[in-house]
């Protein structure tokens, strides 16, 4: 089941286990601190592009992000430095 709320903690997890702030996940769905931090609180969704691109900086699969996976590696490696 899809969850803002959970969606939003895992990225906020994600973002804080790599040592980030919130401008850097933000350049990479073209978007502004503001909008991330509205997503972690479970404030906002986003689109699938973005969820895609979220994913890809993040090597993890789609399904861990919004919930429908607990195993945030499931499937991912096939996403590479090169983006191939």
């Amino acid at each position: 089941m899809f969850l803002k709320e959970l969606s939003g903690q895992r990225l906020c997890g994600l973002r804080i286990q790599h040592k980030e702030t919130q401008d850097e996940p933000g350049e990479v769905i073209f978007t502004g601190r503001t909008a991330v931090s509205e997503t972690e609180r479970g404030k906002k969704t986003t689109t699938s592009e973005k969820i895609a691109l979220i994913c890809k900086h993040y090597h993890i699969s789609a399904d861990y992000l919004p919930g429908l996976s607990d195993y945030p590696a499931g499937g991912c490696e096939r996403w590479t430095e090169d983006g191939e």
